[in-house]
């Protein structure tokens, strides 16, 4: 999850503990470090590969982190912070330098993803960084592309759903109008590069913030479909949610556009009822089944979808941003998964 999550934000990020199998469903965790005593990257690594963990998004280039991650085979959605943002706008040599020294000197860490921003949005304190976001993606692909890795890796952005309005049902989803001069730009720069959309995807905020929903519907144990829309059955928020991002970036000229899902999960703790171990299990246990397929909209499938987050992080605020661990910071899990 970013550091402050909006109300409407939506991630998907996929655990696993003990017995799971990352690489069928096309999924990874986020490991977010703002946690009190947490284990080493170098025991990270090897939690994730005990784990059969293959993705992992970390949100900047811890050196430590990035030192752990040579040769383990684990593939990296890694973050341009969004305080980093400036400085790679500024000028193509510094987006040159940034990815020299992140990047091309770690040459043996299998990059897949460089996530530039996190929830930059004209609609929360992340709004300064809307009018230069463009152009630090843009410095970053030119640099990217420059050290010859532009066909290994894509340069991207990663937003929050609360960009996107009218999502019900979700055929008429569409970027709100205060978006659209915003958003319109970065989705012809990734149809243009052939780059996915990076998504955080949060039916736990949905829920939350509207008591009408049903708490089946969000943690895919609803048994009769929800929402018909236009023949399409959904079951599930999670798919509603994704599918009406999906017409937003269609209406927004990205009908070739993927999807990734950069964060999703559910707190076990923090805020009542709605969290709870309980919940936190049956949500992760059914999202890593789930995305193994597609949505009504996109069928093809898999969804590829990173679980938030690998450990809690006590330092975050509201209360809310601490509980989203699936282990705990002894590398215990906290709860079982199973993938049978």
């Amino acid at each position: 999850m970013a550091i402050t999550k909006s109300h409407f934000i939506f991630i998907f990020v996929l655990f696993g503990v003990a017995t799971l199998d990352f690489t069928g469903a096309q999924t990874g965790v986020c490991y977010g470090r703002l946690g009190t005593g947490l284990p080493s990257p170098a025991d990270v690594v090897s939690l994730c590969n005990r784990n059969n963990i293959r993705r992992m998004r970390i949100y900047e280039p811890h050196q430590p982190t990035l030192q752990a991650l040579r040769g383990s085979n684990i593939e990296v959605m890694l973050g341009v912070p969004n305080t980093d943002l400036e400085y790679v706008a500024a000028s193509q040599a510094n987006a040159n330098t940034w990815i020299q020294n992140n990047v091309k000197n770690y040459g043996n860490v299998k990059f897949r993803y460089i996530a530039v921003g996190n929830e930059v949005s004209p609609f929360n304190e992340n709004a300064k960084y809307v009018p230069i976001l463009l152009n630090a993606i843009t410095n970053i692909q030119s640099a990217i592309s420059g050290a010859g890795l532009g066909n290994q890796i894509k340069v991207s952005t990663a937003i929050e759903t609360g960009l996107t309005t009218d999502t019900s049902p979700p055929s008429k989803g569409r970027f709100k109008d205060d978006a659209r001069r915003f958003i319109e730009p970065i989705v012809t720069f990734l149809v243009t590069n052939r780059a996915p959309l990076l998504v955080n995807l949060y039916p736990y905020f949905a829920v939350h913030d509207n008591p009408e929903i049903k708490l089946e519907y969000a943690l895919f144990t609803s048994p009769d479909v929800v929402v018909n829309d236009n023949g399409r059955g959904y079951k599930n928020l999670f798919d509603a949610i994704l599918d009406a991002t999906y017409s937003a970036v269609e209406k927004a000229g990205g009908s070739s556009l993927q999807i990734v899902v950069s964060e999703s999960g559910w707190p076990s703790s923090g805020a009542g009822q709605l969290t709870s171990i309980d919940n936190a299990r049956t949500y992760n246990n059914n999202l890593i089944k789930h995305v193994k397929g597609g949505s009504p909209k996109r069928p093809s499938g898999p969804i590829e979808t990173y679980i938030f987050d690998l450990f809690n992080e006590d330092q975050k605020n509201p209360e809310i941003e601490k509980h989203f661990g699936l282990f705990l910071a002894n590398m215990q899990p906290k709860y079982q998964i199973s993938f049978n």
